[in-house]
């Protein structure tokens, strides 16, 4: 989280200090630092642990009239797998598992972002960049060996215009290549903007005393 301190002035508060990558053991230049585990890693494993442990507690006792947690999970899961099957059709819904598992990493990280002292890993492009990456090699890889050559016909518009098709060719495999570095840009940049505004509020409502009950409504907002 920022640093802080109380001053005559008031409070002072640095919204974007919580984003620093910090070394567990050990300071920063000293070769030991290099080798520990950092804020990011520490709280990448605890989503991982998060998942894992959600995803057991809400199957280990399943019934015919499930439970609230079974109905979450049902529900999330019915609502992944709809997605997945209008996009892809019957034959891509043996990659639901793949897609499920990176909803609910996401969804996780995002809400441990939430609690007091935590880290927002996903506010870094290096977490976001390594699943946006993976998708796009994914589908790449799948992509040539599920139809081969004739993949590349997707940046071909073969409706165009005969002149207007190399110029398509070129646009479109641009689009198909910046593709995962604006999703990792995206999710990155929203969680660091909603998390410095979350901040930001959080100064204003420890200087502001009383009126700080004006102040959480407008920051749930910041949540969504």
């Amino acid at each position: 989280m920022a640093n802080e301190e109380q001053n005559s002035d008031g409070l002072e508060f640095h919204p974007m200090d919580q984003f620093i990558v910090k070394p567990l053991f050990g300071e920063i230049g000293d070769p030991v630092h290099i080798y520990t585990v950092t804020n990011v890693t520490l709280w990448l494993a605890i989503t991982v642990l998060a998942v894992i442990g959600l995803l057991v507690m809400t199957t280990t006792k399943r019934s015919v009239i499930p439970s609230r947690g079974q109905a979450v999970a049902e529900m999330a899961y019915g609502f992944v797998y709809k997605m997945v099957e209008d996009v892809t059709g019957k034959d891509g819904v043996k990659y639901f598992p793949y897609i499920m598992t990176l909803f609910v990493f996401i969804l996780c990280a995002n809400f441990l972002g939430l609690i007091p002292m935590a880290f927002t890993t996903t506010s870094h492009i290096a977490v976001t960049a390594v699943m946006g990456f993976g998708v796009f090699f994914a589908v790449t890889i799948l992509g040539f060996l599920k139809n081969g050559s004739s993949f590349l016909s997707l940046f071909w518009v073969s409706s165009a215009p005969l002149a207007l098709r190399p110029i398509l060719a070129i646009i479109e495999l641009i689009s198909y290549f910046v593709r995962p570095v604006s999703h990792s840009i995206r999710l990155a940049g929203n969680m660091m903007a909603d998390h410095a505004v979350l901040k930001v509020f959080a100064g204003f409502a420890q200087v502001s005393g009383g009126m700080a009950l004006l102040i959480v409504p407008v920051s749930i907002l910041g949540v969504v």
